[in-house]
């Protein structure tokens, strides 16, 4: 019961940052949107795809955007390092895993709120689903549970290093080109042999190619590849969640034990 009362207590109060703080949402919603109208309007007429580029590309922007999601964990968590917050929490009877649950917890509803946003700009712009709701909810389901296994890693890099600009410099380089290099923005089929097979390997492209498949989008890959990831995309997305849980999880935990013991 203290462990909910102090994880609630910390969710309540990182939801109320955001609000007196609304600039801190930018990264999760008005970027994906300047990203989206970019693909369509200017790249789009260039780039053909059986079944419309829209339909094609927003699953992609849904998976890119859900990949950064764990870097804002980091971002708090290294924020509350620097402020003196954890220590100055570990020094009141509270729940140690309160901080942790209630970073995740709040995370995890900001990316609820993102997903939202997002598919209302895709029905804006002529984005539709031609599949079922129960496929639908699945679709949704995997992606929530791609950004959850995401958040560990945000969890391990906030628990590591302490300025958040650091942590964006992490972020940048190593996400931001596994990205591009995925089936997000375009098909896979027309890059290089070489940048195709890591293409089509990148555990974003099998998210991407899960969330296509269950909305009933655009998916070239279940014809043009043979990889794995791509013709069995549902699976190789647990696949995928399930490695990153079982990975960052243990070591974020470890790494945070470190930091409240001393």
């Amino acid at each position: 019961m203290s462990l909910l009362q102090d994880s609630w207590a910390l969710t309540l109060r990182n939801l109320t940052h955001i609000r007196r703080n609304p600039e801190r949402l930018l990264d999760a919603t008005v970027q994906p949107i300047m990203f989206t109208v970019l693909f369509v309007y200017v790249f789009g007429g260039a780039i053909p795809v059986e079944g419309g580029y829209r339909d094609f590309l927003m699953p992609g922007i849904f998976v890119q955007t859900l990949a950064f999601t764990g870097f804002g964990t980091a971002l708090g968590l290294a924020n509350d390092r620097r402020t003196g917050f954890v220590d100055r929490l570990m020094s009141l009877p509270t729940s140690r895993s309160a901080l942790l649950v209630g970073r995740v917890v709040s995370d995890m509803l900001v990316t609820c709120l993102t997903l939202a946003i997002l598919i209302a700009t895709g029905l804006v712009i002529g984005w539709r689903p031609h599949e079922s709701a129960a496929n639908v909810a699945l679709a949704l389901a995997l992606m929530l549970l791609f950004s959850f296994s995401m958040t560990w890693l945000g969890v391990l890099l906030g628990c590591i290093v302490t300025e958040p600009e650091a942590v964006m410099g992490v972020g940048f380089i190593v996400l931001f080109p596994l990205t591009f290099i995925a089936n997000t923005f375009v098909p896979t089929q027309g890059m290089p042999s070489f940048v195709r097979f890591l293409a089509e390997w990148n555990p974003i492209s099998a998210v991407t190619a899960a969330a296509r498949e269950r909305l009933g989008n655009s998916n070239p890959a279940l014809e043009t590849s043979d990889a794995w990831t791509l013709t069995h995309p549902v699976l190789a997305t647990l696949v995928v969640c399930i490695a990153l849980t079982s990975v960052f999880a243990p070591l974020a935990i470890a790494r945070y034990r470190q930091l409240t013991r001393g």
